[in-house]
């Protein structure tokens, strides 16, 4: 396999981001949630039907799994599995390449989503990031709350 080189949560922050259209097309569906104390989105999406807990990540260009939260989706990794080289705020690591079937999240589904599962110990928590995020129609923050359009 190809070495691929990924950012994972450069700037756990989110950083605001205008929306391609300001108009929701009939029948579209959104979601919005309120920053936390610390200033960041947290998002509750279905992962292959199991609802984990992500951080909402800009930054991160695909979606990241804690290895926990992978085995709880169902999604199995074998160590043999590690085979791609992701940078992350704390440095380089192997991570397991993996594409997730469906992720809801509301009235939102995305299917196919390329993601990582990192190894245990290696991030606090999944990251909801640009693999997810690039598929909505359009996505922006203000006032303390990110508005996801699907």
């Amino acid at each position: 396999m190809t070495e691929r080189f990924a950012r994972i949560g450069r700037g756990t922050s989110p950083v605001p981001v205008a929306a391609a259209s300001a108009a929701m097309p009939e029948g579209a569906t959104s979601v919005t949630l309120a920053q936390d104390l610390a200033g960041h989105f947290q998002a509750h999406p279905q992962v292959e039907g199991q609802v984990l807990r992500m951080l909402v990540d800009t930054g991160a260009t695909l979606c990241a799994f804690t290895r926990e939260d992978a085995a709880r989706a169902g999604i199995r990794v074998a160590e043999r599995d590690f085979t791609v080289r992701i940078g992350t705020a704390n440095g380089t690591v192997l991570a397991a390449p993996v594409r997730v079937r469906e992720m809801r999240l509301g009235g939102i589904t995305v299917r196919d989503v390329e993601g990582v599962v990192l190894p245990s110990g290696r991030l606090g928590t999944s990251l909801l990031g640009m693999s997810f995020l690039r598929r909505l129609r359009g996505f922006e923050v203000a006032s303390g709350r990110l508005t996801l359009r699907g």
